[in-house]
């Protein structure tokens, strides 16, 4: 979606996970398989959150669920640090929830909910991103 928009020269994004169960491995295969499917590749490894770096070089923290909201803000240096650090689903419309459901033991429906509500929560993220750059200048 940022390449669509042409913000990838503006806008970057990372994952890492509050806990570091799969450091060094690719998403899930079922992920892989039904984000191909709608053209997304999903190929980036992953890694732990890293206060220090992500802090530092991130404007904003999207965590997906009240567990990890929680794990991150715990890991916040400062006020400056809690400020980032935003639910993705406050940018989901069509999806009034509060946390992006594990997937994991729901089959290929709860891959497909949770890539839709992705979808719906980037498409208003953009949209407020796009706003704030226009607002700012």
């Amino acid at each position: 979606m940022v390449k669509e928009k042409n913000m990838d020269h503006v806008l970057s994004c990372d994952s890492a996970g509050t806990a570091d169960y799969h450091v060094g491995s690719l998403p899930d295969l079922r992920s892989r398989e039904h984000a191909k499917k709608r053209g997304y590749t999903l190929d980036s490894l992953s890694r732990a959150f890293n206060p220090e770096r992500d802090f530092d070089e991130f404007d904003l923290i999207l965590t997906m669920d009240e567990n990890n909201l929680r794990n991150v803000l715990a890991r916040a240096r400062n006020l400056h640090d809690e400020k980032k650090v935003i639910p993705f689903t406050y940018f989901c419309k069509a999806y009034p929830i509060r946390n992006v459901p594990d997937p994991y033991y729901k089959g290929d429906q709860g891959f497909e909910e949770v890539l839709d509500i992705i979808e719906d929560g980037c498409t208003h993220l953009i949209q407020h991103l796009t706003q704030s750059e226009s607002t700012n200048h």
